[in-house]
């Protein structure tokens, strides 16, 4: 009973937190840590000990990767044009290793290539140079996890 309240609790404030993540990156594209960090340590909590479509190893393996492999994409993207900003700030990257966290390398995959496509949609539609990630990472998330809890 208590165990199940904390878990209801833990989703609650990750909700929260995933708000306050799209909010800052809409109005000051930059992703604070403060909100990164509780986030990424809900997501091992929940992961570790109570029953989540993957499991922790998988998140470990698609937060690692998800990491490094966008670090290298937006270091050789910085390095192509220097002296223009990078296409991926180092906060899109580490929400990328939360959500990697959170959904595995399966449900990672799937979020960004929904993320990729809705912000490339939004970003035609603005007609912005800069689009925030964040949301549509953390949507993309939503729409990854929905679709494995009713598929697994």
């Amino acid at each position: 009973m208590i165990s199940n309240i904390f878990f209801i609790l833990l989703l609650i404030v990750a909700v929260v937190l995933s708000g306050l993540i799209c909010r800052a990156d809409f109005r000051r594209r930059i992703i604070p840590d403060v909100y990164l960090f509780p986030l990424l340590l809900i997501g091992l909590v929940i992961t570790n000990f109570y029953p989540w479509p993957i499991t922790p190893g998988d998140g470990a393996i698609a937060a690692i990767l998800g990491y490094v492999i966008t670090a290298i994409i937006g270091y050789v993207f910085e390095k192509i044009k220097p002296g223009k900003t990078a296409p991926i700030g180092m906060g899109d990257i580490k929400l990328i290793a939360v959500v990697g966290v959170w959904l595995g390398t399966t449900g990672l995959a799937t979020s960004l290539i929904v993320a990729c496509i809705a912000g490339l949609i939004w970003g035609i539609f603005k007609k912005q140079k800069f689009i925030p990630f964040a949301p549509f990472l953390i949507f993309g998330g939503i729409l990854s996890l929905i679709t494995m809890m009713f598929l697994i």
